[in-house]
This record gives structure tokens, C-alpha cells and sequence, in this order.
């Protein structure tokens, strides 16, 4: 035997045996059979391929053959943008376009969007045709062609976050996609008028059901017949939604009653994102009943289980034919055990069930927070003191009511660690009688933790006096208007000063005060400026009330402006020993 052939042959016998098994492995070489999107698979195949390199013999150690090393580079290809290999902005954008769509799809925000979109040309290019200005369009029920365009373009609708319709005469200004808004389309003129309001119906039920990701939804068309009873059904199919704000008329209309087959079918189907739900009535006269029902209303809250925030709020009509709404319904059948806000407006019980239904209610909901509350019980109040149960309203934060529901709150004994978190308390009146001493008994009980209060009305300084009395750490201060006066002109006197000192100075921390104009009317608060001598010296006498104030109460800094709804409100700011006030508009 050659002495070639014995080297060959101590070389094969030096290699193990389960590395001489991996070589008869073969490695599969057409580049198509390598998925791209399979990351894993790339990666095995070449490292089998790398460890199969040091058991070859002779020449072909460590060598790649010309099919080896171009299967190696696709390879790598395919797991380069995974590992970060290259930059990571160049491996993002080297995305498919359907895989940078879905996730830009992620993007609720405006901002953020328009954020991604600056960040380079191929961003720009995926979110402004498909997703800036489609995450919120208001529009109109008569915009056809904006209803047609969705229906046509299923993809672009997924798209919208927040859908609002607004009223036919409103005058609010329409956000639609700018390739449509200039569209003509013959989908606006129709033979049939008498059919149009059926054709606008049936054109935004179909593009409803195209919305898929939708998170809110508005309704505020008032002036057309178009139902929300027929609206409802495409909403349950948008599972994603989490606040709804229905203002309409004919949403308070009477149900009908024959149709409980239905009513069972559409109670099966829940919304389980939505968490705030408003349902509010118009002053127009359009829609409105003499006899307002809560039927249609309790039948589409029965589809939402995981409310956390209610509002139903019937707006009051100006002639005495029309009625409230009655609220046995909905305060009977309703429970919802994640509720945290609770707000009823203008409806009223009857005398003989009211009051049983509302504690009943009142009981079944722990969790709330903010309750409030202008519901009519009838006789019932009249009967005598409210008594709510041991421990009912536990959570309960900010109260607005009338004075006798409030007074029955302050006196239920609450057994939960550190009592009863209440602190803001709005809508009472104080009348300077006799039925003002429950409310302030349990005031001064539990006023140690109480904030800010906002009244309705008051009738004397003397009760506004007591009312301080019983809650030395207030905050905020609004005793409301008094009863039985005029509207005062912006011209006219301000407050006795002294008095209302007398009345504020126990309250240490108070920063806010409202409800008495303090201040003379000026043009301007400069004292350098040019003005008369009688507008000096109201610029004089401002100066000393604002001194006044801040020695008196040292921590207040806001107070009335002297024109009553102007917006604007006066405010005391310390200039080093100094005070002096300044006019500032509040936000709406």
C-alpha cells in the first residue's frame, strides 16, 4: 500500500464516527425550498451546513462549493432582520408593505401617526393614503358618497377609529378623506325622495358594518327619521368599541312590544370593550313626546355588562304638557357591577316604587364614585327623611343632588377604613329654614374630609355662615345664586367685603371662590393707564379688596370676575409684600 493511500486512511479513521454520519446529511441547495419568512429554519440549515465543513476531507475542508456559498448568503438574508444584523430602521422598512400596513394599523393616535409617517418616505407612504385621515371622520347622514366610499373600500374603513354623524343643520364642519370630498357621484340625487331617508339609512347601516376597529361612535343626528333601533344591530358587531354618545329624540320614543323575540336575540350579543355609554335627549321640538319612554333605551344597555361610566339625561321642555321620563325600568333590570359613574338627569318614579327601586339600585352598585343624581321620587320624599342602607355608597367621591338625598348620604353610617371618601358635593340649596339642619348635621358629621362644595342657590349670608362652619378644610367655594334676586349689572356696587370676610376667613385652605362679585367694574386693572379719575378710583378700591382678600385668606387666588358669564375670572397673585389681581379667561 502507497503511502498516500495509508495517510487517507489515518485520516478517516481520525474523524469520529457520528461526524462521519453527519456528512452523509445532505443539505438541500435550491434557494427557493428556504421560506423567507421563516427565520428558524434559515438559521438550522446553515449552521448544519457551517459544522458539516471541518468532517469533508482532502481538499474540500472548509470549502464551500459555488451552490453552498450562494445558499449561505440567502441564508443569511433571511435571518439578517431578525437578529439585527443590519440597522434596525433598514430591517423595519424592509418589511412586506402588508406587514408595515397591520402595523400601523396599531396606531390609534393622530400625533403618533403623523410622527411615524416624518420618519421616512416609506412610512409616509403607508400612513397618510390609508391611515391619518381616516382615524376620525365626522360626517353627515346625507353624505352618500362618503358612506358608498367606505362600503367600496372595506380596507379603509378597518382604518377608522372615531365615527361621528352630525345633525343636517349643524354647522359644524365635516372631516372627511380629502379623495373623496371633491367627488361627484349621482349616489346623492334619487327619483324617490320619499325613499331618500330609507336610502341614507341603508348605505351608513352597510358601512357601519365595515368598521371593525371602531373605538367611538357619536351620534347627533337629531333632525331625521332614521332610528337608532335600526342603527343599533350594526354597532353590536363592532366588538372593539368603548364609548358611545347617542343625542337624539327619538331614542326616548316608546318601544315596541312586540318584538321581545328579537330583544331576546340582540341581548345574546354583548359589547365587551365598551365602558362609557351617553344617552342624552335635544331641546329640539323634532322627535320629542308628550309621554318619554326608557324601553328602547333599557333594551340597548342591556348589551353593554362592563360599563363603567352611564349618563341618561332627558332634557326639560318649556311647556308642561310633556312628561319625564320613568325610570322603574332601567333602575330595576339594570346592574351593572363595574360601574363608577352614574349620571340621571330630569326623570322621575313613582311615589309607591320609587324609593324601593333607587335604594335598590344604589345598593347593587358598590363601585361607584360619581353619582349624579336629579331624579324625582314623588310623594315618597315628602313622607319623610331619606334613610339609605348601612354602608350603601362606600366608594362614593362626588355627590351632586338635591339637599334631601344629600342629607341622607351624610347620615348612613359607611363601616369601610377611614369612613366614606366624599369630597366634592353640587346641587344643593339652601333655603334658611328648618330642612337645612339635617343637611348640616351630617355635614359637620362627616365635613372633615370634604373639598369643595358647589350650591345651587342660597337664601342669607347667615346660612352660608353655618355651612362654613361645618367644613373647615373646603377648598373650593360656590355658593350659587341667591334666591329671589336679580340678575346684577357688571355696573352696580360689589358685595358687602366685610361681611363675606367675616364669613371665609375660618377657611384656612380655601383657593377658590365663587358666586359674589367682590371686585369693581373696570376697563382696565394698569393704574398707570390712561383712564377718568371715578375709573381711578375704582382702580384704587380693586387694589385695597385685593389686599384685603389675601390678608384675610391667604391662600385664596381665585375669585368672580365682575361681568356675570363673561368667561374670564380675577385672580390674586402676591407680587413679594404685595398684592395685586389680574383678569384671566377660563377654558370652556
Amino acid at each position: 500500500m502507497s503511502s498516500r493511500v495509508k495517510a487517507k486512511a489515518s485520516r478517516a479513521a481520525a474523524v469520529p464516527k457520528g461526524a462521519r454520519s453527519k456528512t452523509l446529511r445532505s443539505v438541500d441547495t435550491n434557494v427557493s425550498a428556504y421560506d423567507r419568512t421563516d427565520p428558524f429554519t434559515a438559521l438550522n440549515t446553515l449552521l448544519r451546513l457551517l459544522v458539516s465543513l471541518p468532517t469533508r476531507l482532502g481538499g474540500c475542508q472548509y470549502r464551500l462549493s459555488p451552490d453552498e456559498h450562494a445558499l449561505s448568503l440567502h441564508l443569511l438574508s433571511i435571518v439578517e432582520p431578525f437578529v439585527g444584523v443590519a440597522e434596525s430602521q433598514r430591517s423595519f422598512t424592509r418589511q412586506p408593505t402588508e406587514l408595515l400596513d397591520a402595523i400601523v394599523g396599531h396606531v390609534d393616535s393622530r400625533q403618533d401617526l403623523l410622527a411615524l409617517a416624518l420618519s421616512c418616505k416609506r412610512m409616509h407612504a403607508i400612513v397618510f393614503p390609508r391611515h391619518f385621515e381616516y382615524r376620525v371622520i365626522r360626517g353627515k347622514v346625507s353624505s352618500l358618497r362618503l358612506w358608498n366610499h367606505l362600503i367600496v373600500n372595506r380596507s379603509l374603513a378597518r382604518n377608522i377609529r372615531v365615527l361621528e354623524v352630525l345633525d343636517e343643520r349643524a354647522a359644524a364642519q365635516e372631516v372627511l378623506p380629502s379623495g373623496i370630498s371633491t367627488t361627484d357621484t349621482d349616489l346623492e340625487s334619487t327619483d324617490d325622495e320619499l325613499g331618500l331617508h330609507v336610502k341614507h339609512e341603508r348605505f351608513l347601516v352597510s358601512a357601519l358594518t365595515r368598521m371593525t376597529t371602531l373605538r367611538s361612535f357619536t351620534w347627533s343626528c337629531n333632525h331625521s327619521p332614521i332610528s337608532m333601533e335600526q342603527v343599533w344591530p350594526a354597532l353590536l358587531k363592532c366588538r372593539t368599541l368603548s364609548h358611545i354618545e347617542i343625542n337624539d329624540n327619538l331614542l326616548f320614543a316608546p318601544g315596541n312590544e312586540g318584538n321581545n323575540s328579537q330583544d331576546q336575540s340582540k341581548k345574546s350579543i354583548v359589547l365587551p370593550e365598551l365602558r362609557t355609554v351617553s344617552l342624552k335627549s335635544t331641546k329640539h321640538t323634532y322627535g320629542a313626546t308628550k309621554t318619554p319612554s326608557l324601553t328602547r333605551l333599557s333594551t340597548m344597555l342591556n348589551n353593554c355588562p362592563n360599563l363603567e361610566d352611564l349618563t341618561v339625561g332627558y332634557a326639560q321642555r318649556r311647556s308642561g304638557d310633556y312628561l319625564s321620563p320613568v325610570a322603574d325600568d332601567l333602575l330595576l333590570c339594570g346592574r351593572w357591577p363595574y360601574l363608577r359613574s352614574l349620571t340621571l338627569t330630569n326623570l322621575w318614579c313613582p311615589p309607591q316604587t320609587g324609593l324601593d327601586v333607587t335604594m335598590s339600585f344604589l345598593a347593587a352598585h358598590a363601585n361607584l364614585q360619581v353619582l349624579h343624581l336629579d331624579l324625582s321620587l314623588g310623594a315618597a320624599a315628602a313622607a319623610g327623611p331619606l334613610v339609605l342602607p348601612a354602608d350603601a355608597l362606600p366608594r362614593l367621591r362626588e355627590l351632586r343632588s338635591n339637599r334631601d338625598f344629600a342629607s341622607a348620604v351624610l347620615h348612613c353610617p359607611c363601616s369601610a377604613d377611614g369612613g366614606r371618601p366624599l369630597e366634592i358635593l353640587k346641587g344643593m340649596k339652601l333655603s334658611g329654614s328648618g330642612w337645612d339642619d339635617r343637611f348640616l348635621a351630617g355635614l359637620k358629621k362627616t365635613g372633615a374630609s370634604m373639598k369643595r362644595i358647589e350650591l345651587a342657590g342660597w337664601n342669607d349670608v347667615e346660612d352660608v355662615r353655618r355651612l362654613v362652619s361645618c367644613v373647615p378644610k373646603l377648598v373650593w367655594l360656590d355658593v350659587g345664586k341667591r334666591a329671589n334676586s336679580a340678575p346684577a349689572a357688571a355696573s352696580s356696587a360689589p358685595a358687602n367685603l366685610v361681611e363675606w370676610l367675616t364669613v371665609l376667613s375660618p377657611l384656612a385652605e380655601l383657593t377658590t371662590f365663587h358666586g359674589v362679585r367682590l371686585f369693581y367694574e373696570v376697563s382696565a386693572t394698569d393704574p398707570t393707564s390712561a383712564v377718568s379719575l371715578s375709573e381711578r378710583s375704582r382702580l384704587r378700591k380693586n387694589e385695597e379688596i385685593a389686599s384685603t382678600l389675601v390678608w384675610k385668606c391667604a391662600k385664596l387666588r381665585r375669585v368672580d370676575h365682575w361681568e356675570e358669564g363673561s368667561g374670564k375670572v380675577v385672580v390674586l397673585v402676591r407680587d413679594g409684600e404685595k398684592a395685586k389681581y389680574e383678569v384671566r379667561r377660563v377654558k370652556a
